[in-house]
């Protein structure tokens, strides 16, 4: 075992899928911090071990004051808080599946031990498949369902997704600790499909000083779009309930921003601009129901088929 990992717990299920998020780079709509975290405490997850943090982060960065600095809370001289890096496991069951849940600090440096100790979890835990999530920003209308990417650690995976909506990804640039990890799945012969939704973001710096810049901080509509997709492909029945509210809140929230700006600057004709963002979108809307309903059409008429022979 790594020695930056420490597992000191190691459950057991039928089928164990892991899945991985970070504050990280690509990390719009905290889709990849705020996701995990939220699945954590939404399964009454526990802890189950973590990645020592140690020769992953810089502490100073010449030039800077402080971009990677840990950050210390003092009380009358006392330092009552240090957030330090943190790269921790969790585990929740659900019926005959167990839920491993992964989130962490994106690495400064020694990247390859960093997700070598990921991925002998992985092998630890026994997992079936790896997850991971990321957001990227995009001008597209916020009442539509979100633009869905994919990557996939083996060409073969990809036929588990035509019928999710989802794009498979040809991005050249920059690599994301994602897309570190699923090369590296890749080469260590274990799967990882990782998610890519894209969270609304409108500038508006050119046209006015103050709040320039609109963007969606915790996108409720991101994490259940890319959740019913997750849950639709590993048939984990993961209660989405709450979720739906929260997504609902959230267009509630947006549409009383865009008034309040809309009527504090109607010259700017923000209405305008988003039903124009709006008539030149294409929504891939996901509907699992849909497939549901084919698979047991077939069922019933392949029963009926089988009664007459």
């Amino acid at each position: 075992m790594s020695e930056a990992l420490n597992l000191w717990e190691i459950p057991r299920a039928e089928e164990v899928y892991l899945f991985c998020g970070w504050r990280q780079w690509a990390d719009a709509g905290s889709v990849s911090s705020g996701l995990p975290l939220y699945l954590i405490q939404h399964t009454a997850a526990r802890k189950i071990g973590e990645i020592r943090s140690d020769g992953f982060y810089l502490f100073q960065i010449p030039g800077t004051h402080d971009l990677v600095r840990p950050v210390v809370k003092y009380n009358d001289g006392y330092p009552e808080s240090l957030r330090r890096p943190q790269n921790e496991f969790y585990y929740a069951r659900l019926g005959r599946h167990g839920l491993a849940f992964f989130l962490g600090d994106e690495p400064h440096m020694d990247v390859e031990r960093y997700v070598e100790a990921i991925l002998q979890a992985a092998r630890k835990l026994n997992a079936r498949r790896l997850i991971s999530f990321g957001g990227m920003y995009g001008e597209f209308p916020y009442d539509k369902e979100r633009l869905v990417s994919a990557i996939v650690s083996h060409p073969e995976l990809r036929q588990d997704l035509p019928s999710l909506e989802v794009e498979l990804s040809n991005y050249h640039g920059g690599a994301s600790i994602g897309s570190y990890l699923c090369r590296k799945a890749g080469e260590n012969h274990l799967k990882h499909i990782g998610f890519y939704a894209v969270v609304p973001s409108y500038d508006f710096s050119s046209m006015i000083k103050t709040e320039s810049v609109i963007r969606i901080e915790n996108d409720f509509t991101a994490w259940l779009n890319v959740m019913r997709r997750v849950n639709f492909m590993l048939k984990i029945e993961l209660d989405l309930n709450d979720l739906e509210q929260r997504s609902t809140r959230l267009m509630e929230v947006m549409d009383n921003k865009i008034n309040e700006l809309d009527e504090a600057s109607p010259q700017l004709g923000l209405r305008d601009y988003l039903r124009r963002l709006s008539d030149d979108f294409t929504e891939r809307p996901f509907n699992p129901l849909d497939e549901v309903w084919e698979e047991e059409f077939k069922r019933l008429f392949g029963k009926l088929d089988g009664d007459e022979s």
